[in-house]
């Protein structure tokens, strides 16, 4: 099953292009529009330095990852200074190489652990095909998963196991999708099986988000969930004056054989970890 254009378009921004011109030009507007300048400007710069390191370290394959990694974490840093994100971090982040699973709210997770480890991410094929995101992710390694073709996933669990045979970190949102953040969702084992072929260690990730006091509560402008559509969630989250984001790297990884333990127990482990987002009754989580 292929997605079609309209519905891309559709997820990426949304039904009423109208909701967007007025976001941009209505009252209050002059923040996000700051905002995101700032991140187009930044990203552009960040690009062209990035291509020409790794044009010019393409005969040392192991320099051009390591200009990759330090170029994508100063982007994220910027990004999250950008939109006043205060990043509130737990224990230690694992060292490249390394496979690492987290719980899944928002696109903001990719930010947030770009600005921390160093590594890539397996996402959904569709993304591949987004205007500017699709180039980007492209450009720094995603590993593109179709979610439709179960056979896919062991292409995919031989591009992990070569990623990290080259050094390189990789990080899965097992859950399947983003939600917002009620609780951490049962886990897709398929996944997992590169991890429990090889009994490898798997690194676990929680992440949690706040807004401060008189602010729309984190699981409505900063979760990402359902039928949202993305820019005008990011023109919503660019409103906000700033947020603070949670991320919890618990102190051992976890082993186990087969992939159904695994999962279980990376589910277990980060709901150890986790904040549940609750419908405010006068809160801000």
């Amino acid at each position: 099953m292929t997605i079609s254009h309209s519905e891309i378009r559709d997820e990426v921004f949304g039904h009423d292009s109208g909701d967007i011109l007025r976001s941009l030009t209505g009252r209050g507007a002059l923040r996000p529009v700051l905002r995101l300048s700032a991140i187009a400007a930044w990203t552009a710069g960040l690009l062209v330095v990035l291509l020409l390191g790794m044009w010019a370290a393409t005969p040392w394959p192991k320099s051009r990852l390591g200009w990759r990694n330090r170029i994508v974490k100063r982007w994220a840093r910027g990004l999250a200074w950008i939109v006043n994100m205060r990043m509130e971090v737990t224990g230690s982040p694992p060292p490249a190489p390394f496979f690492l699973v987290a719980n899944h709210l928002s696109y903001v997770d990719i930010v947030l652990l770009l600005a921390n480890v160093d590594g890539v991410f397996v996402a959904k094929r569709e993304l591949n095909q987004w205007p500017v995101v699709g180039y980007l992710t492209r450009l720094v390694g995603t590993i593109f998963l179709n979610r439709n073709n179960r056979r896919d996933a062991r292409r995919v669990l031989q591009v992990i196991d070569q990623r990290i045979r080259e050094g390189d970190g990789v990080v899965v949102f097992p859950e399947g999708t983003s939600g917002d953040g009620a609780d951490v969702y049962p886990m897709k084992t398929a996944m997992f099986e590169w991890a429990a072929e090889r009994q490898y260690p798997v690194q676990v990730a929680a992440i949690h988000y706040t807004t401060a006091d008189g602010q729309p509560p984190a699981r409505d402008v900063i979760c990402w969930w359902g039928t949202m559509s993305f820019v005008p969630h990011v023109l919503r989250l660019c409103r906000l004056p700033g947020f603070t984001a949670n991320l919890r790297f618990p102190a051992e990884p976890i082993r186990a054989a087969d992939r159904t333990t695994l999962a279980e127990r990376a589910r277990k482990t980060i709901a150890g970890h986790f904040v549940p987002h609750t419908v405010p009754t006068g809160g801000t989580t």
